[in-house]
């Protein structure tokens, strides 16, 4: 019932009015600005996207409080969950990619990143909601930008005279070669890491959305707006939208995932004594 919810919610904005004869409207990148609701024409402007992602950190917050206010050393179903994802992120990411010494330090961090980019990314098939709060650009650069600081805070802290050396000459090489390898390394390591990092979470947010726009969109195009045998299609248009519903719950899960354990890896890298 919520996956038929969310199909019929997702069709309303598609519905024509306007005398066009039942014309096939698909997405678009206007989903993406919607209108202001609160404080337009301020610098605290809030729409639709911002509203999803105050939303998201309260329920995280309260989700949280409420799993861990009374803990048990029998834990019972919910604070069982919590534990479950907690250890999950912890032993596969966290400790995987740093260790058990250094995963303390940024344990705090990298798990708070995980559930975040999960809770942001999964409001993208709820129903009624139908939007990734990380499917618009600022909250994604947001997370790179920390990604990066932390990443170099880390190599800094770890190699205050070497850092910047280390990854920009690496050792072993032929000097005349630092001509070439040097500015591939500032490219790669300075650069292309927080970039990388915000394409690939808001491109896969951007894509699922326009993906599931589409399937339910074309679900309404021919279910109302043509005649058999044309109307057929519509049940596997829909069909499609419900499967990648699926889909795009997996995504969101392993885009956190993906992104919470390169940000371990590039901290692993800078507190490597060869990086």
């Amino acid at each position: 019932m919520a996956l038929l919810h969310h199909a019929l919610t997702l069709l309303a904005p598609f519905a024509t009015d306007d005398g066009s004869g039942g014309e096939f409207h698909g997405p678009s990148l206007d989903d993406f600005f919607p209108p202001v609701i609160f404080f337009e024409g301020t610098w605290f402007e809030i729409n639709r996207v911002i509203l999803i992602r105050f939303l998201v950190v309260a329920l995280l917050l309260l989700l949280f409080w409420l799993g861990t206010r009374r803990m048990k050393l029998i834990p019972g179903r919910g604070q069982s969950i919590l534990e479950f994802g907690y250890g999950f992120v912890r032993d596969q990411i966290v400790v995987g990619a740093l260790g058990e010494k250094d995963g303390k330090r940024f344990e705090p961090l990298l798990i708070t990143m995980f559930f975040f980019i999960v809770g942001m990314n999964i409001t993208g098939i709820i129903p009624g909601i139908n939007l990734a709060g990380s499917a618009t650009a600022g909250l994604p650069i947001v997370l790179a930008l920390v990604a990066y600081v932390v990443f170099m805070y880390a190599g800094i802290k770890k190699h205050p005279g070497a850092f910047f050396k280390n990854s920009l000459f690496p050792s072993g090489v032929p000097w005349p070669l630092y001509l070439i390898v040097t500015p591939i390394e500032f490219i790669s390591t300075f650069l292309l890491r927080p970039i990388t990092l915000f394409v690939r979470l808001l491109m896969n947010m951007v894509a699922g959305h326009m993906l599931l726009v589409l399937c339910f969109s074309a679900t309404q195009f021919f279910f109302f707006s043509t005649d058999l045998p044309f109307t057929l299609f519509g049940a596997g248009t829909l069909a499609f939208g419900f499967v990648f519903t699926l889909f795009e719950l997996l995504v969101a899960v392993l885009q956190a995932y993906v992104f919470t354990y390169l940000t371990a890896v590039y901290i692993q890298l800078a507190l490597a004594e060869e990086h």
